[in-house]
């Protein structure tokens, strides 16, 4: 999954993106690059952004997913309003990408099981203004699982089919390093919730720290790239369904070497 950022303040590249004219150019570019899904955004959830007007996300996110699917892209959408997602469907989106696993907007899910697609139900504990002092845990990966059956139970009972889900466990989401490098180690025990696992590593800060300089300064977000497909072969092998990235040519490659590499290990 290829990341479109239609945002003038995203943590990675905001603004790059921001024109509906690059937008479109960059999610073709990511398709040739290998990526089977582009998910376009246009509300940043970088830590500590303030939220988008409904009217703003919506002029920023539907041109572009309109043009993208008529180009035949399989287009993902990354909103947690029900009627941007609505609307992006309409215009020929295939996904529903919610961050906030259908907490942010009670209609999400009705809108979700009405149109039958794929619906992403990430962890999610908070809004991005306050979602660093939520990242409290005794056992992250037991509580993250537990957080997230409780989610699954609540979308079904809204009328989402069970196979239209895929989890995410919300990596940098009211998560310390700890917790994320903890939740990646743990991708078996939420694979046992029995739903595709989606895994966005890309570019965030605990790589930028794990690779911080000898002065202490992380590593620009742009420069972890690398750090990242190491990330999506680690996820890739242990069973991820598919992994979000910024840069998508070198991801693919990770899936390929971690898809041989499982291959290797089934045949001995």
């Amino acid at each position: 999954m290829g990341v479109v950022n239609v945002t003038p303040d995203s943590f990675s590249d905001g603004g790059r993106w921001f024109d509906e004219d690059a937008a479109v150019r960059h999610g073709l570019e990511l398709v040739r690059q290998g990526a089977d899904i582009v998910d376009v955004g246009g509300e940043s959830t970088r830590p500590g952004a303030t939220r988008v007007s409904l009217e703003e996300e919506l002029a920023r996110v539907t041109p572009v997913i309109r043009r993208l699917a008529a180009e035949g892209v399989t287009v993902s959408v990354d909103t947690m309003r029900a009627e941007v997602a609505q609307a992006a469907l309409e215009a020929g989106a295939k996904l529903v990408n919610d961050v906030s696993g259908g907490l942010a907007d009670p209609q999400m899910a009705r809108v979700v099981a009405a149109y039958g697609v794929p619906y992403v139900v990430m962890h999610w504990r908070g809004h991005s203004h306050d979602m660093d002092s939520r990242a409290v845990y005794t056992d992250v990966v037991t509580e993250v699982r537990e957080e997230l059956a409780k989610r699954v139970a609540l979308v079904l009972a809204e009328g989402v089919a069970e196979e239209q889900i895929v989890l995410d466990p919300g990596l940098g989401f009211a998560k310390r390093p700890e917790h994320n490098w903890s939740l990646l180690a743990g991708m078996g025990r939420l694979a046992e919730l029995g739903y595709p696992l989606l895994i966005g590593a890309s570019r965030k800060r605990f790589l930028g720290r794990l690779l911080a300089g000898p002065d202490g300064s992380p590593r620009p977000f742009s420069e972890c790239d690398d750090a990242t497909a190491a990330v999506t072969a680690i996820a890739a092998h242990a069973g991820a369904w598919c992994v979000r990235v910024h840069q998508v040519s070198a991801n693919a490659d990770a899936v390929r070497v971690a898809a041989a590499w499982r291959r290797a290990g089934d045949a001995t």
